[in-house]
């Protein structure tokens, strides 16, 4: 499949790689006219409505971090991997503090180095993205290795 995102769309991050994934609040209805996402990941601390797409829901309680971070780096490294050409979306209630870690965890996996990954994501999502300290700490700890490395990212920056 290779149906990405618009990149001009509501939300969309468009990774170093070129990747695109769609951040969104689920207080929030979908953006008017943009189409629905083809995978979701859902970062909330109670089992999400269903939705018609296929979608993960990763317990992530509000303003801390996911229960279970080897289910975490699992989920995210394969919201990475489809985002390469299906329309992911990765929601939590706000679409900040939680979204904006899962994305900057996408960053490093796409090769953003750890450290940069927050300011990444702050100056290409949402300026108030990764609400709390420690959800910093837990990109700044945030293992990569699956994504094309520091040296592409400079060629997309």
């Amino acid at each position: 499949m290779t149906d990405t995102w618009d990149p001009a769309g509501a939300g969309v991050l468009r990774l170093p790689s070129g990747r695109l994934v769609r951040g969104r609040a689920l207080r929030r209805p979908l953006p008017p006219g943009a189409p629905a996402p083809s995978y979701a990941v859902y970062l909330l601390g109670r089992r999400p409505p269903e939705v018609p797409w296929e979608s993960h829901w990763l317990r992530w309680p509000d303003f801390r971090l996911p229960d279970d971070h080897a289910e975490a780096r699992e989920v995210l490294t394969d919201a990475w991997r489809r985002a390469a050409g299906e329309r992911v979306e990765v929601a939590c209630g706000g679409g900040r503090g939680r979204t904006g870690t899962a994305l900057a965890c996408l960053a490093v996996l796409d090769g953003v180095p750890p450290r940069e990954a927050v300011a990444y994501v702050r100056s290409h999502y949402d300026r108030h993205a990764v609400e709390t300290p420690w959800q910093r700490r837990y990109v700044h700890r945030f293992q990569g290795g699956d994504g094309p490395g520091p040296a592409s990212r400079t060629a997309h920056l």
